[in-house]
């Protein structure tokens, strides 16, 4: 009998404090306050060049160049809400010439906006690894980037970097680290 009035007395115990609640008066309009700001970073190009695709003599030479489409901008949400880009930039170089590398920003008139250089050492042996200071788009500069649609590549040897027979690999990444303000 003890243990059934126990069992009753807890039940009505638990019951009870379920029924206490506290409560305030809730503000549905701090939604207006609300604020995102997400960072996305994403690869933007790549490529490899073999030795055997460029012909040099020494007197400096441009591989032809190539243009990609570049939609990412065709997104009217994505657009709106980009308020900063950082574009960052590697290559190795294990061939033994020296290069220059444009990235054009093109619009969808196929207009250059922008153009970025990158200037690539002779190999010599060793690690060939170049990092380049990142390239920032805001304000103005942004609004350039936010009308790209194509990514051209112009790469030049560099005259007088060498004449020898060429062996190797040229390649390049980058990639884009993205900054919203969604409201």
């Amino acid at each position: 009998m003890k243990r059934n009035l126990l069992y009753r007395i807890s039940i009505l115990l638990f019951s009870a404090v379920l029924f206490l609640s506290c409560a305030s008066d809730l503000d549905f309009d701090q939604i207006d306050d609300l604020k995102l700001k997400p960072v996305f970073v994403a690869n933007l190009a790549y490529f490899d060049i073999n030795a055997d695709q460029i012909e040099d003599n020494g007197q400096g030479q441009e591989i032809p160049p190539d243009v990609e489409e570049f939609d990412v901008f065709k997104n009217k949400f994505f657009t709106d809400n980009l308020v900063k880009a950082e574009l960052n930039f590697e290559t190795n170089n294990t061939v033994n010439r020296a290069f220059e590398i444009e990235l054009i920003l093109i619009d969808a008139n196929n207009q250059p906006l922008d153009t970025i250089k990158l200037e690539v050492s002779k190999y010599a042996g060793g690690s060939n690894i170049i990092q380049y200071t990142t390239e920032v788009f805001e304000g103005e500069r942004l609004n350039l980037l936010k009308r790209t649609m194509k990514i051209g590549f112009v790469i030049k040897t560099v005259t007088g970097s060498g004449t020898e027979a060429i062996s190797g690999n040229l390649k390049l990444k980058s990639g884009a680290t993205v900054y919203m303000e969604i409201e």
